[in-house]
């Protein structure tokens, strides 16, 4: 079976990006064709988007609630973006890696900054073609003031930075060719031999 069955350790890939350049939809891609692969679902304190559900597409907790999983050690890796607590369950990436389950992270630059240093994942950033570009995709799916589509810009700049910690890079200009890269990826890292040292 293409990527394995459940006769050992599921891997761990870490996706990020700036809001807007189709992480989510490529990830969703990947869960789609592979059925040992599945993405995390995050913690957050912000309020749902239109269409959202709690438990499909986030973990929707207050504030309150988010604090005290921090201080219980229960996040693998947070962040607090535009006041918004971002989070991963460490029991949850932890149970469905060792049922052999490829575990995919979409999140922050920042959280996987932090994950670095803590475990061993593949890092894979997703560009958008153009900052015009991704400003363009914010505007057109209309889910965002026009003032958070400004504050998301500004950070995109900052994480576009940070992808050269990253260990693959791809730039989404065109969702099947990124797919594919991105499914290949998958597939080489499931066949490496040894891990980075």
């Amino acid at each position: 079976m293409l990527l394995g069955g459940k006769d050992k350790k599921g891997s761990l890939f870490i996706v990020s990006a700036p809001a807007g350049t189709g992480k989510t939809t490529l990830v969703n891609l990947l869960v789609q064709e592979f059925p040992t692969v599945i993405a995390s679902i995050s913690y957050t304190t912000r309020a749902p988007r239109l269409g959202e559900v709690n438990g499909k597409d986030y973990y929707f907790i207050t504030e309150s609630e988010f604090e005290a999983k921090i201080a219980a050690a229960d996040f693998l890796e947070y962040v607090k973006l535009y006041d918004t607590y971002y989070g991963t369950s460490r029991e949850w990436v932890e149970i469905q890696r060792q049922l052999g389950l490829h575990v995919i992270l979409v999140i922050d630059t920042q959280g996987a900054l932090q994950l670095q240093k803590l475990c061993e994942a593949t890092f894979i950033f997703i560009r958008p073609p153009s900052l015009d570009e991704l400003k363009n995709r914010l505007i057109n799916r209309q889910t965002e003031s026009l003032e958070m589509i400004e504050k998301r810009l500004a950070c995109a700049e900052r994480e576009l930075e940070a992808a050269q910690y990253y260990d693959y890079e791809i730039i989404n200009d065109d969702l099947q060719e990124a797919y594919q890269v991105l499914r290949s990826i998958l597939i080489a890292e499931y066949h490496r031999i040894s891990k980075k040292l």
